[in-house]
């Protein structure tokens, strides 16, 4: 193997070099993505949380208010956005720099 030499490492999508590879590869991600809250608090699925702004909701006419609680959010694959239920309002999507963990 040379040192122009890369191989696309499936685990992290990411071409590495042969060389680092063959020395014990890269360090593992374990896929996790770490999405904090707007006060840096980690969030994880089925947690609750406060909106820490007035937001006006595209598309239902509504509009929540600061210190509304969301009860048990799902994270999705991005560092930045949580999957919520409220009552009235369906596939709510909410970006994590607007909210505190409860």
């Amino acid at each position: 193997m040379s040192d122009d030499d890369y191989v696309y490492d499936e685990a992290s999508g990411e071409w590495v070099p042969a060389l680092q590879l063959a020395a014990g590869g890269v360090a593992a991600d374990d896929d996790a993505t770490v999405v904090r809250d707007a006060v840096g608090n980690v969030l994880a699925d089925g947690d609750q949380v406060t909106l820490i702004k007035d937001l006006t909701v595209k598309g239902a006419g509504q509009t929540l208010k600061r210190g509304t609680v969301i009860k048990s959010i799902r994270l999705t694959g991005d560092a930045q956005e949580i999957d919520c239920k409220f009552d009235g309002i369906k596939g709510l999507v909410l970006r994590a720099e607007f909210v505190r963990k409860r």
